[in-house]
């Protein structure tokens, strides 16, 4: 009956095990690798069966299946765990032990916003955070593995380039894909005169912790979105401002 010897390091076991199942079932919600999880859980119940009942048969398979098995999760999951040690990585704690500097990624940001927008074109910039956007990348985006940069975000949006509908997702430091589509808001707070880019930012902000840049060609202005909710119009100063703020909350911004 020694498993009722339950202590504190039993505990600290436990509550580690949960912690890191909650982390990790975090970065695959809104993915279709969510699935695959479940289906690893059910295979899991199948190799306790087996072991409780002495299964020799399905002992044999699941032992035969385990090497492969784990090459094969890595290869599947490979996003998503590229994805969880960039979000360790850019953890608070971490980043007080080693202090280093930030991708510049929201200079390239504001950078190419402007740029489209001086030259009147539209564009649309997603950012993911912790909720992922997989699932609209999966679907209709093109896959790009591309340092995030403002020239090819330019170049992207520059027709007729066959990417440049659609919009742009970031991760990371990385852009990942291009020509995404994305949900568009029903809400009656955006005014009709926006169009169908404002929607889709708005858009993919209420169903996600995103945040999305958009780039209006016909009213030569550049705003961001955040849990559903339109900025009014940035100026370089303020977007990058507010991306800080958003992205790095824990830096202080420094007045000018």
């Amino acid at each position: 009956m020694g498993f009722l010897n339950f202590g504190v390091k039993d505990l600290l076991d436990v509550l580690l095990v949960w912690i890191i199942t909650y982390e990790v079932l975090k970065l695959f919600r809104g993915t279709r690798a969510v699935y695959m999880v479940f289906g690893l859980v059910i295979i899991i119940l199948f190799a306790i069966l087996a072991q409780f009942f002495n299964f020799e048969g399905l002992n044999w398979i699941i032992s035969t299946l385990k090497t492969i098995g784990l090459v094969t999760l890595v290869i599947v999951f490979q996003p998503e765990i590229r994805r969880a040690l960039v979000t360790l990585g850019r953890h608070p704690a971490v980043r007080s032990i080693i202090r280093q500097e930030e991708e510049p990624i929201i200079p390239e940001i504001v950078k190419a916003a402007f740029t489209l927008r001086d030259r009147g074109m539209g564009g649309l910039i997603v950012i993911e955070r912790k909720i992922g956007l997989r699932e609209y990348v999966e679907e209709s985006g093109v896959p790009l593995d591309a340092k995030v940069s403002a020239l090819l975000i330019v170049s992207i949006f520059t027709p007729p380039s066959p990417l440049h509908d659609g919009a742009v997702i970031i991760s990371g430091n990385k852009i990942i894909a291009a020509r995404v589509i994305l949900p568009l808001s029903n809400s009656p707070l955006i005014s009709p005169s926006l169009g169908t880019r404002h929607r889709a930012a708005v858009g993919v902000t209420e169903v996600s912790d995103a945040i999305a840049i958009v780039t209006s060609e016909e009213r030569m202005s550049v705003r961001h979105t955040v849990n559903g909710e339109l900025s009014p119009p940035h100026t370089k100063e303020s977007l990058s401002k507010a991306l800080q703020e958003l992205l790095y909350p824990e830096i202080k911004v420094k007045e000018a």
